[in-house]
């Protein structure tokens, strides 16, 4: 499903935010990514969404070689790929019905598959009921899950999730990862790029630690790390 062939990333400055990284994400996974920051997470997401091109190496991801793949061509690329950030990055001035209509509209969903696919992604994330709020009338838990509604609407076969916990408390936080684990057991891969190692500890899936650009452990958090 992703598969990382010895990919470096530098920046003009010469500096390696990713050294010779391999990897393979096995489709139907649920795999975090750990590393403090500055460590390459943030490069490696914007490298699987083919914002940012690898300065050496090679990365496929759902069968299609990145490097094969135009610039006229990544908007569908991208469309198999949903992705949630950490800031949720709603359109304020919209409901959250439209907000998440806005995802299916860039890719020229119809009206009649728009009237269908979002209600299910609202109600899929427990927020049916508030269809016509505004973000700022939602707590950031809510928010979240709007964005995730957001991001699955598409039906990606890939969901990246970017610090999805970062700008909330602990029992939204929570909500949060059950949520993805619910949306991986329906068959999305999912990637989550996080710093908290204790939502990491508990959830007892695979973890991917980088650190200086460079993957230093990958397996479940008890066989590599102290309990």
């Amino acid at each position: 499903m992703i598969q990382l062939d010895h990919v470096s990333k530098s920046y003009q400055q010469g500096i390696a935010a990713l050294n010779d990284v391999s990897l393979h994400i096995q489709p139907g996974e649920f795999v975090f990514i750990m590393g403090k920051s500055g460590s390459g997470k943030s490069t490696l997401i914007k490298l699987l969404l083919k914002e940012l091109e690898p300065t050496s190496g090679e990365i496929t991801v759902d069968g299609q070689k990145l490097s094969k793949i135009t610039h006229k061509k990544v908007p569908y690329f991208r469309r198999n790929i949903g992705v949630v950030f950490q800031n949720f990055r709603l359109l304020q001035d919209r409901n959250i019905y439209e907000n998440v209509a806005f995802a299916m509209k860039v890719v020229e969903a119809s009206a009649k598959e728009i009237r269908k696919k979002v209600p299910k992604a609202l109600s899929m994330v427990g927020l049916a009921a508030k269809y016509k709020s505004l973000p700022r009338q939602l707590s950031g838990g809510e928010q979240q899950r709007v964005a995730i509604a957001r991001a699955l609407v598409n039906e990606p076969k890939i969901l990246l999730a970017d610090e999805p916990t970062g700008n909330l408390d602990n029992a939204n936080a929570w909500e949060i990862m059950h949520l993805l684990e619910e949306i991986n057991e329906r068959g999305t891969t999912v990637v989550v790029v996080t710093h908290n190692s204790e939502i990491v500890k508990k959830m007892n899936k695979r973890v991917i630690t980088i650190k200086k650009g460079v993957v230093v452990e990958d397996g479940k958090w008890g066989e590599s790390h102290e309990a």
